[in-house]
């Protein structure tokens, strides 16, 4: 990116971006075990019904060869 020939009023917010601090956020709290619990029970029902709306939706995707209507014909009665 370049720079500006003429002086900008606020350099220090134009400089920002390269301004590093010493101060370290701190640490992240740890999840509880109900926590931990929640989200697998959560990811677990997920793929639960993603797994069971494919066990039921796969029947309705098959083609029925017996559903189909046949046309008989009336020569092959005979009469």
């Amino acid at each position: 990116m370049f720079r500006r020939r003429e002086p900008i009023p606020f350099a220090f917010v134009a400089e920002a971006d390269r301004f590093r601090s010493n101060v370290t956020p701190p640490p992240r709290r740890r999840a509880s075990a109900g926590q931990i619990a929640g989200r697998w029970l959560f990811g677990l029902s997920i793929v639960a019904g993603l797994a069971g709306s494919l066990v039921i939706g796969t029947p309705a995707l098959e083609q029925d060869h017996l559903s189909t209507p046949t046309r008989q014909s009336q020569a092959s009665d005979g009469h």
